[in-house]
């Protein structure tokens, strides 16, 4: 019994030495070390974080201007964008529990959906209209970013005398 072990084991040794030799041998005899962003990216990426927050604070009167009222409101507001609503309604629970005013995120998610679409390759854009309306959820419509309304002539549909 345990030679059949033994001899399991070798077998399972060897085809893992086979495959990491090849996986190896693929990239160039060098494995491949994941890019990490740098120390002063990472501190300047904190300051603006912090800075966001302060000016926040700043700017709204009452809990909603509270720093992890803020932290929390604008992640929830990106998650329901992106229709990640079970993990939005699990932070709405901790913006609530904070006592953190859910009426805020209702105003500034109806005011990140008048803004009309964003490119969803663009993160930054995302964050950055989130942050406008956290600041100002009476915020309107830039021409560029308003949903094109449709005319009566251009709605292909009969017009009645």
């Amino acid at each position: 019994m345990t030679s059949l072990r033994q001899s399991f084991a070798m077998l399972c040794v060897a085809a893992f030495s086979v495959t990491a030799s090849a996986a190896l041998a693929q990239s160039g005899g060098k494995p491949a070390e994941p890019q990490k962003p740098s120390t002063e990216a990472v501190i300047k990426e904190g300051q603006k974080k912090a800075d966001e927050i302060a000016e926040a604070t700043r700017v709204l009167v009452g809990p909603a201007g509270n720093p992890e009222c803020v932290w929390l409101g604008r992640r929830i507001v990106g998650l329901l964008w992106r229709d990640d609503l079970d993990t939005a309604f699990r932070h709405l629970d901790l913006y609530d529990r904070f006592g953190c005013p859910s009426a805020h995120i209702q105003a500034t998610f109806r005011c990140l959906v008048r803004q009309g679409n964003i490119d969803p390759k663009a993160p930054e854009t995302l964050n950055g209209r989130v942050h406008a309306c956290w600041l100002n959820p009476g915020l309107t419509p830039t021409a560029e970013t308003a949903p094109a309304t449709p005319s009566a002539a251009t709605s292909g549909g009969t017009t009645k005398p």
